[in-house]
């Protein structure tokens, strides 16, 4: 791609209530200019009632919670016929596939709207048999996925699946998007392709306990400062959204 677009994208809406109103104030009153959406929380039908009209996509869930499709094998499932993380790997890429269509679908149906593309909770789709079943889905409904690293960004391409060129974020026991560590990854931006900036601004969890808790309210101040705006312009760049993946959509 000879052209630069950066999108930056907020990872979790609908994980939890109060993720879900950062999210939101950081992609109206901030710089955040993507979204992806759990669609299987208990929380979710309120989230997508809140993000319509805003650039979402699909936060594919193979960590945690219901699953969508409703012929997900029992035997794939916790004790509490709940997703879990540690099983994703053994998961066949038929049963992810099913899942992914089912997820991408139930998002349409409380967005209205196809989703705009499709990233994976926990990064799911390090793990081969979860990366070709959600290939095989994406392909099929014709939306970009996310790629963390060029292994995988070869992989997406070879299934004739579009993704971004390049790749930054992180979630650890700190807050990774500082306003100081935002200045310094603009200043240094790759100079073509379509850069994903993915970040998890929020408010601090109300309804469980997460490992990024705190962190998100650093995130959220970043994008919500006016000097965030600032450092966009003198970069010369307008955040997009992965639709730059795919024209005319």
């Amino acid at each position: 791609m000879s052209t630069r677009a950066l999108i930056i994208n907020a990872d979790d809406l609908g994980y939890d209530p109060a993720v879900t109103r950062g999210i939101l104030r950081a992609m109206r009153e901030g710089v955040v200019s993507s979204a992806t959406f759990m669609v299987n929380t208990p929380h979710s039908e309120a989230a997508a009632r809140e993000a319509r009209g805003l650039s979402i996509g699909l936060h594919f869930n193979l960590a945690r919670g219901t699953p969508v499709w409703s012929g997900f094998p029992r035997a794939l499932l916790g004790e509490d016929d709940g997703l879990v993380e540690s099983r994703a790997a053994a998961l066949p890429p038929d049963v992810v596939e099913a899942e992914a269509f089912a997820q991408l679908a139930r998002l349409a149906g409380l967005l209205g709207r196809p989703a705009t593309h499709v990233d994976v909770h926990k990064h799911l789709h390090q793990h081969p048999h979860v990366l070709e079943g959600l290939a095989r889905a994406a392909r099929a409904a014709g939306l970009p996925v996310r790629s963390i690293h060029p292994d995988m960004r070869r992989a997406l391409q070879a299934h004739g699946v579009a993704t971004n060129a390049h790749f930054i974020g992180d979630a650890g026991t700190e807050a990774y998007w500082t306003l100081e560590r935002f200045e310094a990854h603009l200043a240094s931006l790759p100079a073509d392709g379509v850069i994903e900036l993915m970040c998890h601004p929020g408010y601090r969890p109300e309804t469980l306990k997460s490992g990024y808790s705190a962190q998100r309210e650093v995130e959220l101040d970043t994008f919500l400062h006016p000097r965030a705006r600032e450092l966009l312009a003198r970069a010369g760049v307008v955040p997009a959204d992965f639709r730059v993946l795919t024209p005319g959509s």
